[in-house]
């Protein structure tokens, strides 16, 4: 396990999950954001082992990659209806994905409960 943070250090990790939140916004309207975003997630990711954060960048990589996934299926399918509906309700869940863990990460809560992420809660 690495070693515990230290207040700044945590607060600079904690900056940093707030700004890749805030590059998947951006995404919704300038795309390669999100691509800047997952680079940062997967270069930064060993930072946050054993942190509550840890589950923040988990909760990123997996909405990149499912949004990708139902994203590239509904373009795939736009010239029939489906795909129309695919790419929207896709645009929702990443909208619902990205409020959502701001919202917890504001909060200073982690993404999935202790028992899951296997990481102490960060303090009160």
């Amino acid at each position: 396990m690495p070693p515990a943070m230290s207040d700044e250090q945590l607060q600079s990790a904690k900056t940093l999950t707030t700004v890749v939140y805030a590059l998947y916004a951006a995404a919704l309207i300038i795309g390669i954001s999100a691509v800047v975003a997952i680079v940062i997630n997967y270069v930064k990711r060993d930072d946050m082992v054993g942190t509550w954060l840890e589950s923040h960048f988990r909760w990123q990589i997996r909405t990149f990659w499912f949004g990708l996934l139902w994203f590239s299926l509904g373009v795939l399918t736009y010239i029939i209806i489906i795909g129309w509906v695919i790419m929207g309700v896709t645009c929702v869940w990443f909208i619902y994905r990205i409020v959502k863990g701001w919202l917890y990460l504001n909060d200073n809560k982690p993404m999935y409960p202790p028992a899951v992420s296997g990481v102490a809660l960060p303090p009160a």
